[in-house]
């Protein structure tokens, strides 16, 4: 047998509304009285109809986030922050990402409308400011990472990752390391900051090289670095997994990491722990970056101008094996291979 939510109310005793507001996470509900619908909610096994609710209110009970890819680990502690935070709230998630194709973004903008989400936490570089206008106008509200950008139904949460990198280039410069080179992801912001703290400091990168994401990318671009004139003392690279990928053609290629060759990733994902050597990377608090975006969301959108903020999380490093003193001795790029 189906059971309805005038069911519930029925036998726990109160009104209708007074179950919706628990099953919904309310305030001002007295424990005494949630305990008694739950127990009842569990007696009749009993779901609440979504599509009635929002038929009943007008609103729906989903909110989206978009990533880059859903096969890169970075995003697995975004997306459960952001997950869990909404689920505390009695929210659902919609979750689609644009593997870095733009031509995606606006089947990905459409979709998002036409579930009628009531927010989005836009969490890859893909989408650029302007594309979400479609959400917006249809008064989405839309949260970003990094964009550095407010505005009615748009708010920011921005990584502040000048702080782990200025800890991370201090910690190579006490070591001795005076070349540096970069293997930048597609994240203009932090490969500008990046490239300027080794400036300031005197580590004037060379080369500088550009690639998306991937384990792949990275191991492609350091043919870039092994025909240098010399080969740096340590490589910072955009992301863990091209570190990860940088390290594996290093090696290859007839180079100890850290004795020949330093490695410093960005991110601190679950494996940069596991690699060997493990990876002395940036910390970027991702499971605080999803919960901080819902968090952006849903108080934008209780807010009777519903006018964005800025929000802002820290990096930190973490050392670990994979960066070391620098080699006091020049290496031949032809005869390291």
């Amino acid at each position: 047998m189906v059971y309805t939510m005038r069911d519930v109310a029925k036998q726990a005793g109160v009104s209708p509304t007074t179950v919706s507001r628990v099953l919904n996470k309310a305030h001002y509900i007295s424990e005494e009285t949630e305990k008694r619908v739950l127990e009842v909610v569990r007696e009749l096994n009993y779901y609440k109809n979504v599509h009635a609710r929002r038929l009943a209110t007008g609103k729906s009970d989903l909110f989206g986030m978009v990533i880059s890819e859903i096969a890169n680990p970075y995003f697995a502690e975004v997306i459960r922050g952001f997950q869990g935070a909404a689920w505390d709230h009695g929210y659902d998630v919609v979750l689609l990402n644009t593997e870095y194709i733009e031509s995606r973004t606006q089947s990905v903008i459409r979709k998002l409308v036409e579930s009628d989400v009531r927010g989005v936490a836009i969490m890859t570089s893909s989408i650029k400011y302007g594309a979400a206008s479609a959400l917006t106008e249809a008064g989405i509200g839309v949260v970003f990472s990094s964009l550095k950008r407010v505005d009615k139904l748009v708010s920011n949460v921005a990584t502040n990752y000048a702080r782990g990198i200025q800890q991370a280039i201090e910690h190579v410069v006490d070591l001795g390391h005076r070349r540096a080179a970069v293997i930048a992801g597609p994240e203009m912001n932090i490969k500008q900051v990046l490239v300027a703290g080794l400036k300031q400091k005197g580590l004037n990168p060379f080369p500088i090289t550009n690639s998306q994401h991937g384990v792949d990318a990275g191991a492609s671009a350091v043919r870039d670095i092994l025909s240098a004139p010399d080969i740096p003392t340590v490589i910072f690279c955009g992301s863990d997994l091209i570190a990860m990928g940088a390290m594996s053609a290093l090696e290859e290629a007839g180079l100890k990491i850290p004795e020949d060759v330093s490695i410093v990733g960005i991110d601190d994902i679950t494996f940069a722990c596991l690699a060997r050597p493990s990876l002395t990377t940036i910390r970027v608090p991702r499971e605080a970056l999803g919960i901080t975006s819902f968090q952006a969301l849903d108080k934008m959108l209780k807010l009777k101008r519903q006018r964005g903020a800025d929000y802002s999380l820290d990096t930190e490093l973490i050392v670990r094996n994979s960066t070391a003193p620098a080699r006091r001795r020049t290496l031949n790029p032809a005869k390291s291979r």
